[in-house]
């Protein structure tokens, strides 16, 4: 979206027990504060008070045209975050809202599987404008996928299509194709919730080596084949946003537990 698209894009890293955008994105450190700007938060995170018990929000870091936030910039090393549900959405909370986002066309929220508290609560707390959903072909990955896809229609989120991740695999010597992980069950599963297929990422040693190496293939090979993959996503994602009128979706429904 911003390297292909132009757009002025923000990726929220949500997953705070496994972050790991900091990584693809070649990005380290905690981030700077802007003490111009504040936002009110719960009172764990006042640690830099502001105005009336505000708390200065935090400048995103930002690579390949990407504003990012991410509990991995707090991190030290390979420290595990030992939280209950409330002290997550408490962290979700400050990097979402305690955030100079700026002026952004879209903001990319990184889910971690499942459909637990990180899912809810940005449900609850935001109107989304939509949800893509993201699976390998094989049925037993597929499980959860339609489970997560039942709990954004639950929230009154427009499912936006499904990617197929590690479709296939070329082989670079003599070019035959094989589906190692199986075919067939994302272009099912999307005819079952109505929604397309918005794009085919191959199983390929160059997005590993460079996503590790956090110089992805949508910059350090724009013109390449497997850029234009995730380019091919990028269009159809917001082609859909256009035809359901972004910004329109309304705040989603209160789940109560009793």
């Amino acid at each position: 979206m911003a390297t292909r698209l132009g757009l002025r894009v923000g990726l929220l890293d949500a997953d705070i027990h496994g972050p790991s955008v900091p990584m693809l994105m070649n990005l380290k450190g905690k981030p700077e504060v802007d003490k111009q700007s504040t936002c009110r938060l719960p009172s764990v995170w006042r640690a830099v008070p502001g105005p009336a018990g505000a708390q200065a929000l935090m400048l995103p870091k930002e690579n390949y045209r990407v504003k990012t936030m991410s509990f991995g910039f707090f991190l030290e090393g390979d420290e595990p975050v030992v939280w209950r549900g409330p002290m997550v959405n408490n962290a979700f909370d400050k990097m979402l809202f305690g955030t100079e986002w700026g002026k952004l066309d879209v903001l990319v929220v990184d889910m971690p599987p499942g459909t637990g508290d990180a899912q809810i609560n940005l449900g609850q707390r935001i109107p989304l404008s939509g949800a893509v959903l993201v699976s390998t072909p094989q049925d037993i990955a597929l499980i959860d996928v339609r489970r997560g896809a039942q709990m954004f229609l639950k929230l009154r989120v427009p499912l936006l299509g499904l990617v197929e991740n590690m479709s296939y695999h070329r082989c670079s010597q003599c070019g035959h194709v094989e589906h190692i992980f199986g075919s067939g069950g994302v272009e099912r599963a999307a005819k079952d919730y109505s929604i397309e297929v918005v794009g085919q990422v191959p199983l390929h040693v160059d997005i590993q080596t460079k996503s590790d190496a956090g110089t992805p293939v949508v910059a350090s090979e724009p013109r390449g084949e497997l850029a234009a993959a995730y380019g091919h996503i990028a269009e159809r994602i917001m082609a859909q946003l256009a035809q359901l009128g972004a910004g329109a979706q309304q705040q989603g429904p209160r789940i109560t537990v009793e």
